[in-house]
């Protein structure tokens, strides 16, 4: 819920339709954590402390993302756990892409219509460019060795296929990530009825997503 408007921010960022959300409430309990995007579920008032530009135009600014790998790391170290899957819905895919190029446990990156690369969406879609934000494809260097599995909506007219091929191009030939189109799918339908089979195809598809590098 960054913008009311193409000209006026929200005051509160909280997603009306917490897609991501839903799709951690389909995996078996114990094995999935939600974790909300900077600003959101906060106080809508003074108590916040944080400013609009960090849903607008910093929303992957390096502080937002830093924090996330903090409480990343915090979560982590509650649950015990030894490796990570990450997966990321729209513009929570550009955040999960970034924290894991930053971190040395992440077993699989997964992301579900993601903003992967906000230049290219922002030209599509004739907005102000996101100046205080990093793009996911300028860290194609630390992510070609992460397993990734991307997920895209035939039908989808925000997140379309030319913003993944944009953030494809930047990797090598032979490290190149692919996405996987599904038909009949916009930004919003139908991801959460078919996320168990769809993350059961991307476990499969994880071990084979990344090719070994060349000797």
């Amino acid at each position: 819920m960054a913008w009311l408007s193409r000209s006026q921010p929200s005051l509160d960022p909280t997603p009306r339709d917490p897609l991501a959300l839903q799709l951690a409430l389909r995996h078996t309990p114990g094995q999935a954590v939600y974790l909300a995007r900077p600003c959101q579920y906060a106080a809508p008032d003074g108590t916040r402390k944080c400013a609009s530009r960090y849903w607008t135009s910093h929303r992957f600014a390096p502080e937002v993302i830093a924090a996330t790998d903090h409480a990343i790391s915090q979560l982590k170290q509650r649950y015990r756990a030894h490796s990570l899957v990450l997966v990321g819905y729209s513009g929570g895919g550009a955040v999960a892409a970034l924290v894991a190029a930053r971190r040395q446990d992440v077993a699989h990156l997964i992301t579900v219509a993601g903003n992967l690369a906000p230049d290219t969406w922002t030209t599509l879609h004739h907005v102000n460019p996101l100046t205080g934000s990093l793009n996911p494809a300028n860290s194609w260097q630390a992510l070609q060795t992460i397993p990734q599995t991307h997920f895209i909506g035939a039908a989808d007219d925000n997140i379309t296929s030319a913003v993944f091929a944009a953030y494809a191009a930047r990797f090598p030939p032979e490290r190149r990530p692919r996405a996987i189109s599904i038909a009949g799918f916009d930004h919003h339908c139908c991801w959460v009825k078919q996320w168990p089979s769809l993350f059961a195809q991307s476990a499969a598809q994880g071990h084979l997503a990344t090719p070994a590098p060349k000797q």
